[in-house]
């Protein structure tokens, strides 16, 4: 469903389920490790290998540490670490550790910085459908800029998971519960967003983001009509 249509025929109900994800689609998230990721690879100036190639090795370790350990900005200092162990084909030392950290520093001490509009459309969505929130990291540190962020307010109910799959959306219409058919899930990520929701009977809209980590890119598509594609946050507000 293309950006320019509404849903059901041009009306706007009101009652939905609308579930929405955090990261890189309630605030920017994934932009902060790509700055650092940056520095990384700058500062590793490898003898043989360029940037590109390095940065492929780094998702492959961060591919298989998400599979083990999850999501978060301590998991992503466990894959830097890794990475840097197999270019120098030795353990980090205690110093390169400590330059790593200090690398990844700005993490623990961003503000949450929201998408433009999201703070507005929340008010007026909250008003006419049940919303709830769901994103996939370390509790923790979800939680810290869930608090942050101030939006906490606007949700039902706000769950915090190690992974979003099809089970996952199918567990939370049954803790609800809702009907997937008429519950719709609002995400940047085609791989924890999009299709799981999907594949769950949901509907699905998808409001894309430059920033989008690698490891969530996957394909939408484009013949799918119960996917609604939308450029920015306040759209949301013509359709729902």
């Amino acid at each position: 469903m293309r950006e320019g249509w509404n849903v059901d025929q041009g009306q706007r109900h009101h009652g939905r389920v609308l579930v929405f994800d955090a990261d890189d689609t309630l605030w920017e998230n994934n932009v902060l490790f790509e700055r650092v990721i940056d520095d990384f690879l700058g500062w590793v100036d490898h003898p043989t290998l360029d940037r590109v190639e390095i940065r492929a090795i780094l998702d492959d370790i961060e591919r298989a540490n998400t599979v083990v350990h999850g999501y978060g900005s301590k998991v992503f200092l466990r894959s830097l670490a890794e990475c840097l162990e197999r270019l120098r084909e030795r353990p980090a030392t205690e110093r390169e550790r400590r330059e790593i950290d200090d690398l990844a520093a700005a993490l623990a001490h961003h503000e949450v910085e929201l998408m433009p509009g999201v703070a507005e459309t929340l008010d007026e969505l909250a008003g006419r459908h049940e919303l709830l929130l769901l994103t996939k990291g370390d509790p923790e540190e979800q939680q810290r800029k869930l608090d942050a962020s101030g939006l906490l307010h606007h949700f039902r109910a706000a769950h915090v998971v190690m992974e979003k799959d099809a089970e996952t959306y199918r567990r939370l219409a049954r803790d609800h519960p809702f009907d997937p058919a008429v519950a719709w899930m609002i995400g940047n990520s085609p791989k924890s967003d999009i299709l799981p929701a999907r594949a769950a009977g949901m509907s699905a809209v998808f409001i894309p983001n430059d920033n989008t980590w690698v490891l969530e890119h996957d394909e939408v598509d484009p013949a799918d009509d119960r996917v609604l594609h939308l450029t920015a946050f306040p759209d949301l507000l013509r359709h729902f």
